[in-house]
């Protein structure tokens, strides 16, 4: 089967499973999931399923990551820092999106390997950096949108305090595997609103 009919047919089922943002169904359908996984992968690429793409890393199931870009409420004006770089799929969806995605990946082989495939995809708007996403990346600093595709404990204090005021960020949080929940944060005048959304399973956010 050729590529097209696949990418049509998870369009329609994500549709089916709650993604009701076309704007986020226009993204994901433009960007070609088979450029972002292992060759060997290719066949399952519009799975709706999470795949390995190395370094202990995965590429998240495409209902996650609408779901997860969905819960965001992008703007075309906004800026949008990501946390986990990983194949890059998640930052080139974000990146039909809004103004401009800051991404930042911990290993340097993936980070190659993402901004090769953003170079080839013609996705000027998209900085990318080796780094640990736990601190953030406070030269850019505030921004409107945070999206971490790792799991973390609690939010990482560095990253609430690089959200603008009014602004939203959406991460996993859990101790472990089991009990991971993707929580959208709302910085107010006066702190943190937080929503949980819904049961996750991501790596786990590494520090220092």
């Amino acid at each position: 089967m050729s590529t097209e009919p696949r990418q049509i047919r998870l369009i329609m089922e994500l549709r089916q499973l709650g993604i009701s943002d076309a704007e986020v169904l226009g993204a994901i359908e433009r960007v070609p999931r088979e450029m972002f996984v292992p060759e060997q992968f290719r066949d399952q690429a519009y799975e709706n399923t999470a795949l390995p793409i190395g370094a202990g890393q995965t590429i998240s199931q495409p209902l996650v990551v609408a779901l997860m870009t969905q819960a965001l409420k992008l703007g075309e004006r906004m800026r949008v820092l990501e946390i986990g770089t990983g194949s890059g799929y998640q930052a080139a969806v974000l990146s039909h999106l809004c103004r401009r995605v800051y991404t930042i990946e911990r290993h340097p082989t993936l980070l190659k390997e993402a901004e090769a495939r953003f170079k080839e995809l013609g996705l000027h708007n998209v900085t990318a950096m080796t780094g640990n996403g736990i601190a953030g990346w406070p030269e850019q600093a505030p921004f409107p949108r945070i999206l971490a595709t790792a799991a973390a404990v609690e939010a990482p204090p560095a990253l609430l305090d690089q959200l603008d005021v009014g602004g939203i960020m959406v991460i996993p949080i859990g101790a472990n595997a089991s009990d991971q929940n993707v929580v959208r944060l709302t910085r107010r005048e006066d702190g943190f609103e937080s929503e949980t959304l819904w049961p996750v399973r991501f790596v786990p956010m590494i520090g220092d």
